[in-house]
């Protein structure tokens, strides 16, 4: 087994993207956004949100409120969305050796129920759907999602509605994500810091086996 370095780069470009909650009987759905097949992620379903820009930064402010402006702004510019009330939910770095590397910031928040308005030049395709559903379409072939869409739906799945949602995360330090990737014989290996390959206790587990479909993560 081979596998990559992790770099905690200060000085990386940062993004804002955010997880929309709405409630419904059955389950919470969230709203993803198929990108064109060009850019960054190109034909893949991820979450609203893109890049800082110098209007979303101000002098006396941090990173992370400087992403959350961004996921607002952005999410307003690509579906029409206007959101507040933004609760942090996680960072994610991503692995040493990709043509782009991005720190993004993660956000949850609660649909404000204005209708869909997707930009053509931005979003493919919109669709509300339960975190277990995309992940049965992902597992299917049906659609594309990168690893740190797949892990946030996965962790959504038992949560049973927006209000449980944000009290998880409500008041507590987002979760920090340092991506490694480790090629296997069995393909591609993603892992995070609670894993023992990332120098946890042996035995620890903290990764997703992303070689076919359906991708298989572990955790202890």
């Amino acid at each position: 087994m081979s596998s990559e370095p992790v770099a905690d780069d200060a000085d990386l470009p940062v993004a804002g993207t955010v997880v929309i909650l709405r409630d419904r009987p059955y389950a919470p759905e969230v709203l993803l956004l198929r990108r064109p097949d060009r850019g960054s992620f190109p034909g893949a379903w991820v979450f609203p949100g893109g890049m800082v820009d110098p209007s979303d930064r101000r002098d006396e402010a941090g990173e992370q409120e400087d992403a959350c402006r961004a996921a607002v702004r952005e999410t307003a510019e690509e579906v029409g969305l206007n959101l507040d009330r933004l609760v942090p939910l996680s960072c994610w770095m991503p692995p040493v050796g990709i043509p782009k590397r991005v720190r993004t910031w993660f956000f949850l928040a609660t649909d404000p129920g204005d209708p869909l308005a997707p930009a053509p030049d931005e979003v493919v395709e919109a669709r509300w759907t339960t975190p277990a559903d995309a992940l049965a379409a992902h597992d299917a072939g049906e659609i594309v999602l990168v690893p740190p869409t797949w892990r946030t739906l996965h962790a959504l799945g038992d949560v049973r509605d927006s209000e449980a949602a944000l009290a998880r995360v409500r008041g507590s330090e987002p979760e920090l994500f340092r991506t490694r990737v480790a090629r296997t014989d069995e393909g591609t290996l993603f892992f995070w810091d609670g894993d023992e390959l990332a120098g946890a206790s042996a035995g620890s587990r903290d990764r997703l086996w992303a070689a076919s479909t359906p991708w298989r993560y572990e955790r202890s």
